[in-house]
């Protein structure tokens, strides 16, 4: 499997439906209230990931990824270490990290990440106590450092400033919430 471009990441069983069936996009499943419903959602996003043969993620809980069993985990700044999601979840999974600078993202990858994400690129209200944005051209000069690293941009991301991150692919959020299928679609054009 080629590693998706488009990230959705989502707390909806509905866009997690919509999103799968239109092209190779990793679905992370976010969920910031308990463990609990994490899990619950995860276990039930996977079988319709697998049917797609898209990746099913879990966002920040790698005890939730490893219970449900879902392809991997990506993990901020906050969570477990790269090198301890790397351990718990083994060779095999996919382990994302949240970076901001190059030499994150080399620390990161010798840790035992698969990809980062990086940003946020732009302003956005998807998450509290975000640090301030990088900015595309800055995000498109550290992808351009780390050729062989996917970077996925992240943070106000739409399909017309896809063209000037330079990045492998991008995650996205709000941005495919009122039409999933639709806005997946789009970006998944621009990004081919």
């Amino acid at each position: 499997m080629v590693f998706p471009r488009l990230h959705v990441i989502t707390d909806s069983l509905d866009v997690v439906r919509a999103v799968v069936g239109v092209g190779p996009v990793a679905v992370q499943i976010r969920v910031k209230s308990s463990a609990r419903i994490a899990f619950s959602l995860a276990s039930a996003a996977l079988p319709i990931c697998r049917d797609a043969g898209a990746l099913c993620l879990v966002d920040d809980r790698v005890e939730v990824a490893l219970a449900a069993g879902a392809d991997g985990v990506h993990v901020g700044e906050s969570d477990l270490p790269v090198s301890v999601a790397r351990r718990l979840l083994g060779p095999s999974a996919v382990v994302g990290a949240t970076c901001r600078d190059i030499s994150g993202i080399r620390r990161a990858v010798a840790d035992g990440a698969s990809y980062v994400g990086l940003g946020p690129v732009f302003a956005t209200s998807t998450k509290d106590g975000l640090p301030p944005p990088l900015g595309p051209s800055f995000v498109a000069a550290v992808a351009a450092a780390v050729p062989d690293v996917p970077v996925i941009a992240i943070g106000g991301i739409t399909v017309d400033r896809v063209p000037e991150l330079g990045t492998y692919g991008v995650a996205v959020i709000s941005a495919v919430a009122a039409d999933p299928a639709g806005a997946t679609a789009s970006f998944l054009k621009v990004l081919s």
